[in-house]
């Protein structure tokens, strides 16, 4: 399949992606403001969110506007975000928008109720569109809303290691670097995968061929596999959380690796010797949005801290903490200086018309990729 192209749904998905983009502003940064109709009553709200989503300036922020005490649990997977919804106890969670046909079958979400978030109109309207209808199950309404974007490419030290021209997913690979890689297993063998299309070792567009049936997949995968574990000495270290890539790169001696944006950018932030860039395979894109737990106790809660999600001023604050972008419409105005010189840094040229979103996965393919990504790791 190809994702440059209208999927099912009618949307671009490339589009999508560079639509978010073309909402950043050049606007100052202003005051904190929360406007009146976000404040509520109080009691507690239980969230399970990507780790490094919520700073604790956010977190404060909205206890402090709403009352509502905020229990925050925080995963580095969709792995991880599936099986403690399962167990139960939990009002809101973040999973990513290619995950939609798995939780469509899980029956663990209740559908979004617009008339109650009231600030969704500061919603990336190309995102929107993302749970209107991938996540629109059985035509009951949308089971998710778009919270953050970002993209998974390459990071490096700039200390230590610079690329010739626009980074590759090869360099992680290359023998060049030698022990001194970072990946996610399964993106890794992705990313693996998108460079060999490039030097003739797979046909173009295998990649997401594989995507079309079980058979399909295999073909692909199993050379992804077996150039992954030719090469696996040329990788240190696995990652599974944006706290492992951090570590990796300040504290484990990792020089390069296929990472997410967010990690990476909020250490050069803060002045460390690190970057990340768009590789020149076009970058993994992809959403985290909000969605509401089929059995939430805590349904006002969860509607107030939906609302907040979208006001301008806290979705922006956060970013300087977490790296990452913001589905809210004019956040941008309130992170600070840094965010667009890193932005620009991170995307330059066409690296945007390149950008490659995740495609929805079914729980076969899934299941298959995490079938080869334990072959590499355990190789």
């Amino acid at each position: 399949m190809s994702i440059s192209k209208k999927d099912s749904t009618g949307i671009d998905r490339r589009d999508l992606i560079k639509g978010a983009a073309a909402t950043l502003t050049l606007a100052a940064a202003g005051p904190w403001f929360i406007s009146s109709e976000v404040l509520a009553s109080s009691g507690e709200l239980n969230v399970l969110m990507w780790a490094d989503y919520l700073p604790p300036e956010w977190r404060a922020a909205f206890t402090k506007n709403t009352g509502i005490k905020l229990n925050f649990t925080g995963v580095g997977s969709n792995e991880e975000i599936i099986s403690n919804m399962q167990k139960g106890g939990f009002d809101i969670c973040s999973p990513t928008n290619n995950r939609s046909p798995l939780w469509a079958d899980l029956g663990l979400l209740q559908p979004w109720d617009y008339s109650k978030i009231t600030t969704l109109k500061n919603a990336n309207d190309f995102m929107l569109k993302l749970g209107e209808s991938e996540w629109n199950f059985g035509g009951k309404g949308p089971h998710w809303v778009p919270q953050i974007w970002g993209t998974e490419g390459i990071g490096w030290r700039t200390d230590k290691w610079a690329p010739e021209g626009l980074p590759s997913f090869g360099d992680v690979w290359s023998d060049k670097n030698k022990g001194q890689g970072l990946i996610r297993p399964h993106s890794g063998m992705m990313g693996a995968g998108l460079y060999m299309e490039t030097i003739g070792e797979l046909a173009p567009g295998s990649m997401w061929k594989a995507y079309n049936s079980k058979d399909d997949m295999k073909q692909v995968w199993d050379k992804v596999t077996k150039w992954c574990i030719a090469r696996k000495g040329n990788i240190k270290q696995f990652f599974y959380d944006a706290k492992d890539q951090k570590k990796a790169f300040m504290d484990d001696g990792i020089i390069i690796g296929q990472t997410w944006d967010g990690p990476l950018l909020a250490l050069k932030t803060e002045g460390k010797p690190v970057t990340y860039q768009a590789p020149k395979e076009g970058a993994l894109a992809w959403v985290d949005g909000l969605s509401l737990a089929k059995d939430a106790k805590n349904l006002e809660q969860a509607y107030e801290f939906a609302k907040f999600c979208f006001e301008p001023a806290p979705a922006g604050k956060a970013i300087d903490t977490h790296g990452y972008n913001s589905a809210v419409k004019g956040a941008d105005k309130f992170a600070g200086a840094q965010y667009r010189n890193n932005f620009t840094e991170a995307y330059p040229g066409d690296a945007l018309s390149k950008l490659n979103p995740w495609p929805a996965e079914p729980k076969w393919y899934i299941d298959l990729r995490t079938e080869y990504a334990n072959k590499l790791v355990k190789a």
